[in-house]
């Protein structure tokens, strides 16, 4: 009798050691990759280990969930994704739904020649798993590392969407901005001298109702009061708009005329309802801003409504982050050192990093030195002590710097707090009133500056946090 192949042999359910699975995502089917000790000694290698391709359907997730089942308990598996856009969303959710441990890693680009196939990967993903957690592999690449996901809070899951198509409203919002200036200075240029902003509200009403030099030039002085939003221009810059409607250079092409005109009409529609829909998720945000933990906690270090808002979404929880390193470093503001010998010795930023992130934080600490805080004075003593005074300019160099170094800061004193609150949280029992967040004091900020540093660890739980990161 033949000898049977032995990936046709029955599985026996793995009842002592982990299940470890990789899903290899897509947009209709995913495949499912199995790997564990006893399937490799089985099979030898990973590739050989069994998978599962399903549906990206209720059907489907069960069909998995069998599968898994079969092979060992849920308590003992652990589920790998990569970060492939939206497709693993619902998929991860159902996961999550069940207590599965789910890791996520970046995408990984494959070496070239290959051989590349859904199967494979999946089990390339499972084996990636296998090895970090089963074996303790170390990598250099830390690209390459798996991070268990935590689910997002109840603020952060409200959040997501509504900033990033806040984000995109803003960008469609300044795109229609920058057509409207283009045929402002090509059906009148002279409109800026009087409106410095053209897509200004009394400035977007005006053209709106006079989209022409010709119609400015023979309205009456009441119309174009009617017109405009409150008392801005005056009416002595409205006389002043129609002398210069009279002598414009702006096109004075028919045909031309009329395609801008029936562009600029629709544009303006378009940026008013855009506008209008940006006011409504500003609303809405500040709304669980005001009610969220964690938005209490940010708000008190002198953040926006949207900038906070951002920073939650955007963690989504703060166990997803096992230091302030690491939250420094999905931000963007994590130093990258370059040495070798006494030749080259010199840092910047890291070029990864989560995009908005980075630009937000530059924001926040814009903001925060220009305004009377803790941290406007840190930043000016440090520029008087770090930054080397320019003669030719009159100026001190490398402000920039100073600028990384408070960012960094002030995501460490974010990262104490938000993780202190959420311990807290976590053991306060269910059904009992929950403390008030932990704020940032600015007055404790001030003692830590003058050297009274005291340690979170040896401290128990206070009502405002009295301790801050020792850089400070």
């Amino acid at each position: 009798m033949a000898k049977q192949r032995p990936d046709l042999r029955p599985i026996p359910q793995l009842l002592h050691e982990s299940l470890y699975i990789g899903i290899d995502v897509g947009k209709e089917r995913h495949v499912a990759g199995f790997v564990s000790t006893s399937l490799l000694q089985r099979h030898e290698r990973f590739e050989g280990c069994p998978a599962l391709s399903f549906e990206n359907s209720r059907e489907g997730f069960r069909a998995l969930i069998e599968r898994i089942r079969s092979l060992a308990p849920l308590e003992q598996c652990f589920v790998l994704l990569e970060h492939t856009g939206h497709y693993q969303l619902v998929l991860q959710q159902y996961l999550q739904e069940l207590d599965l441990p789910v890791y996520l890693m970046h995408v990984q680009q494959r070496p070239a020649g290959l051989l590349k196939t859904d199967k494979r990967d999946a089990l390339g993903l499972a084996n990636h798993l296998y090895n970090q957690l089963e074996k303790g592999v170390q990598l250099g690449n830390k690209s390459q590392l798996v991070r268990r996901l935590t689910p997002p809070t109840q603020a952060a899951a409200q959040l997501k969407g509504l900033i990033r198509h806040r984000y995109e409203l803003i960008q469609e919002s300044t795109q229609r901005k920058n057509k409207l200036t283009a045929i402002c200075d090509e059906l009148f240029p002279e409109f800026t001298r009087i409106c410095h902003n053209p897509n200004a509200p009394s400035a977007l009403a005006l053209r709106a109702r006079f989209p022409t030099p010709q119609a400015v030039a023979t309205a009456s002085l009441a119309a174009l009061q009617q017109a405009r939003k409150g008392n801005l221009p005056s009416n002595a810059k409205l006389l002043e708009l129609q002398r210069l409607a009279t002598e414009s250079i702006g096109t004075k092409d028919l045909i031309r005329q009329r395609g801008l005109l029936i562009e600029q009409h629709q544009l303006i529609q378009e940026l008013l309802l855009i506008q209008a829909h940006v006011e409504q998720l500003e609303d809405e945000i500040g709304t669980i801003i005001a009610q969220a933990r964690e938005g209490q906690i940010l708000l008190s270090m002198g953040m926006g409504l949207v900038q906070a808002a951002t920073i939650i979404a955007t963690i989504g929880s703060i166990h997803n982050f096992k230091s302030a390193a690491a939250l420094k470093s999905y931000f963007g503001w994590a130093p990258k050192v370059t040495q070798s010998g006494k030749t080259l010795d010199h840092s910047r930023l890291t070029p990864g990093g989560n995009r908005v992130m980075k630009q937000m934080m530059y924001w926040i600490v814009a903001s925060a030195i220009k305004h009377e805080s803790e941290w406007a004075k840190l930043y000016a003593r440090l520029v008087e002590t770090t930054c080397p005074y320019d003669e030719r300019t009159g100026t001190r160099t490398g402000r920039k710097r100073v600028m990384g170094r408070i960012a960094g800061q002030m995501i460490e004193v974010m990262y104490a707090l938000l993780k202190q609150d959420a311990e807290i949280l976590s053991k306060t029992p269910p059904g009992k009133v929950l403390p008030a967040p932990i704020l940032y004091d600015p007055v404790l900020h001030r003692q830590h500056r003058e050297g009274h540093y005291r340690s979170s660890k040896s401290l128990p739980p206070p009502q405002t946090i009295d301790f801050l990161p020792p850089s400070f």
